[in-house]
């Protein structure tokens, strides 16, 4: 076999790691130049595997500048054998301080699709082979301008009072339906957007609605018109019949301050969930599977 070379990259190599052609171009992903100008990408976080000169794997942690948490492996692509990738990630790791969170990012219905699988199957592979478990996976799905359905009236949404009542109805809220940029909220802030979503979001309560029923709270949503995306960042019910209506309605906010597309992101196995997303006119985008070492929770 041809010696292979495993090594991280140095200052002024972008385009080693561009070298090697884009396995799933059909992805939305931040470009890893731009990663790099942008100071979440970094030489040394980002490693190759070269045979005979020729990128064969590609490795690269993401961290965006002023984080709390540790990075995560962000890119992992494979053109070579599993044990190839398994080596790439072991030097790595023992040169990062250990294994942390790897998010494949990946077309949407993957598994119904025999040409990305034969791509990812490589990589995930190597990952399991370098002591990462797959701890589950989440879909990114997409409102472009679809009609949306028809109130039924029966509900009705005004903004909270303030910061108190989003939090004190958030603690009654067991599992929230929608968290979007979950992940980033944890690496960046240390902020759990499950349990503190005004900890990501800030104090201002006017991309928040409250869903009433004869008066009661039944459900609530946060939106956040001003990020990367338009984004439904939050979404739990108090009462799941609640559910069509309040998405239509966080949707309707973000419109009328002109978003054309809404970005929201569910568990896999929340499926009466993404139902309901569609039914509304989210169609997926991509997915994102999950892996941590065995001994860490995602």
């Amino acid at each position: 076999m041809t010696d292979l070379v495993i090594r991280p990259l140095v200052a002024g190599e972008e385009n080693l790691f561009d070298s090697m052609p884009d396995p799933l171009p059909q992805l939305r992903q931040v470009g890893y130049a731009d990663g790099v100008a942008g100071g979440g990408y970094r030489p040394e976080t980002t490693w190759v595997a070269l045979r005979d000169g020729r990128v064969v794997g590609r490795a690269a942690w993401l961290l965006p500048p002023g984080a709390v948490g540790a990075p995560w492996l962000d890119r992992f692509d494979l053109d070579a054998e599993p044990e190839v990738g398994a080596e790439l990630l072991h030097a790595a790791h023992q040169a990062l301080g250990g294994p942390g969170l790897y998010y494949a990012a990946l077309p949407a219905h993957w598994r119904r699709r025999p040409e990305v699988r034969a791509v990812v199957e490589a990589p995930m592979a190597a990952a399991r082979l370098a002591g990462l478990v797959e701890r589950g996976e989440r879909l990114r799905c997409s409102w472009a301008g679809t009609p949306l359905p028809a109130s039924s009236r029966r509900y009705d949404f005004r903004s909270p009072v303030d910061a108190t009542e989003v939090n004190a109805l958030v603690a009654r809220i067991d599992e929230p339906d929608v968290l979007t940029g979950v992940e980033i909220a944890r690496v960046v802030s240390g902020v759990d957007l499950a349990t503190d979503p005004l900890g990501w979001l800030g104090d201002g309560v006017q991309g928040w609605r409250v869903a009433l029923d004869a008066g009661e709270p039944v459900g609530l949503v946060g939106t956040a018109g001003d990020a990367c995306y338009p984004l439904l960042v939050y979404l739990g019910l108090l009462d799941e019949a609640a559910r069509p209506e309040l998405l239509v309605e966080a949707v309707r906010l973000l419109a009328a301050g002109g978003a054309r597309e809404v970005i929201a992101d569910v568990d896999a196995r929340r499926v009466a969930v993404l139902a309901e997303l569609e039914r509304t006119g989210f169609r997926q985008l991509r997915t994102r599977v999950v892996f941590a070492p065995a001994d860490q929770q995602e």
